[in-house]
């Protein structure tokens, strides 16, 4: 079915995220009146508290780190002039001042672009009065209802928060309170060793913090590929930080001068801050749902199917309020499968199974695909792990940690997966990802024309070694 005329159709999204504001062009393209309500700013935590100013954040960490490996690679100061690997220094407060100067820019350019193609934006907080009827309260306190054939729930997700680890946003903060602080911390305590905190404990290591990471786990990244987690962890330590694994945190005090984390075999581990990265909840309460008959699950996430839709007739939901996958890649494609399914556009239901991931620490650890946990267990695939410091480009760069890995399916040889731990792995991933979502088999990937030299070689050359030869 091509372009639909929905012109008819008064679409209301709650919710300004990636999920929201893509799903808000999608139906304006598609004819329908959108509005979109709003009460932070577009662009959502992705734009404004997470995504965009912690990947500012770790690219000026990796700049300083870039500078140090620089010394290694025979790049010295003249003399007289100081340590190139000692002699920099983050300001921490323009380092903060730029990005969030940074994140603000981003949502201006989305509420333009919005607003170029129709779409109403209304600052404030809705909730279901109905199915068919939202309750907006605009940031002054006045209440007005909205008339809604579709709605589309996108209110994304807030930082866990626990009641013996209360932040203050001095001395204890969230992963959206590190912004404000103006000067980079002495030691800074960081619990949780997911993704959040793994990339933001290596940021501010690069920035100069003594970091201590608090791992409840064996090691940390635990959901990911235990290859690339195991070399993570081993350029965390080598680089000077403190791993505590299998430490669970039981509370976090603030004290005169810093903070105290008491971990429940009752060691003390003290620091000037501490940063919390123990997850995040759903921000549903509040919204109606049960009024309307939206099912949400234990941990308040809505349940939906593969075209975004909850339990109740013309309500759709996206992003980190549903729990799928908490990426703002995922959240867009949700937002905009709702809104072609729900204005009768062409539509596919959504593939995780071709989603690619990263997470920044340094190196990057970027995935598509199946894991090593499937791979485990099916015995019908194979997989081969080529070091990157076998690879002539990395050799120039400096590069010593890291590797290229692929997954295969037997007989056919169709590529199902892949997991690359590098400088800038979230743009060499993407070969892979055309290869997993074309189901290309390892010797069309193989017979491909790399450049040489180049990191993209060791992918060619994995896929070579699972060639099939009887």
């Amino acid at each position: 079915m091509g372009r639909v005329n929905a012109q008819s159709t008064n679409v209301v999204i709650l919710g300004g995220g990636p999920g929201g504001y893509e799903a808000a062009l999608v139906a304006a393209h598609l004819g329908a009146e959108v509005t979109l309500v709003d009460r932070d700013g577009l662009g959502g935590s992705a734009v404004l508290t997470d995504c965009v100013p912690s990947k500012a954040l770790i690219s000026t960490a990796d700049y300083l780190r870039d500078i140090t490996v620089a010394a290694d690679l025979g790049i010295h100061l003249r003399a007289g002039s100081g340590d190139l690997a000692h002699g920099v220094e983050a300001d921490l407060a323009a380092v903060n001042g730029r990005i969030m100067s940074v994140a603000r820019a981003q949502s201006r350019d989305i509420l333009r672009r919005v607003s170029e193609v129709g779409v109403r934006v209304l600052p404030g907080r809705g909730m279901f009065r109905s199915p068919t009827k939202i309750a907006v309260e605009d940031p002054q306190g006045t209440t007005r209802d909205l008339d809604a054939d579709v709605v589309l729930i996108a209110t994304g997700a807030t930082p866990r928060v626990m009641d013996t680890a209360r932040p203050d946003g001095v001395r204890i903060l969230t992963w959206e309170q590190i912004y404000r602080l103006k000067e980079v911390p002495e030691r800074l305590v960081v619990v949780g060793s997911g993704v959040t905190g793994a990339e933001l404990a290596q940021a501010y290591l690069g920035l100069g913090s003594e970091v201590v990471l608090v791992s409840s786990r064996d090691r940390v990244l635990p959901g990911e590929d235990p290859d690339a987690a195991t070399v993570i962890e081993d350029v965390f330590r080598k680089r000077g930080m403190e791993v505590l694994s299998r430490s669970r945190m039981a509370e976090v005090e603030a004290t005169d001068d810093g903070v105290v984390v008491t971990l429940e075999d009752g060691r003390e581990v003290t620091g000037t801050h501490a940063l919390l990265a123990v997850g995040s909840i759903p921000q549903t309460a509040g919204l109606g749902l049960e009024t309307v008959g939206v099912d949400v699950g234990p941990g308040g996430h809505i349940l939906l199917d593969k075209v975004s839709r909850t339990s109740a007739r013309g309500i759709y939901a996206a992003g980190d309020c549903t729990g799928v996958l908490p990426l703002a890649s995922v959240a867009a494609m949700q937002g905009r499968v709702a809104m072609a399914h729900a204005l009768g556009d062409a539509v596919a239901p959504l593939r995780l199974d071709v989603v690619s991931a990263n997470i920044f620490t340094n190196p990057e650890i970027a995935t598509v695909g199946v894991g090593a946990k499937e791979v485990e267990a099916d015995q019908d695939v194979e997989a081969v792990m080529l070091p990157l410091a076998t690879n002539p480009r990395a050799k120039m760069l400096g590069i010593t940690d890291g590797f290229v890995k692929l997954f295969a399916q037997k007989g056919s040889g169709a590529v199902i997966g892949g997991v690359v731990v590098a400088p800038r792995a979230s743009e060499l991933i993407f070969p892979v990802t055309l290869a997993v979502q074309n189901r290309l088999n390892v010797d069309q990937v193989a017979s491909t024309f790399t450049v040489y030299p180049s990191l993209t070689g060791s992918i060619a050359e994995a896929a070579r070694r699972l060639h099939a030869t009887d």
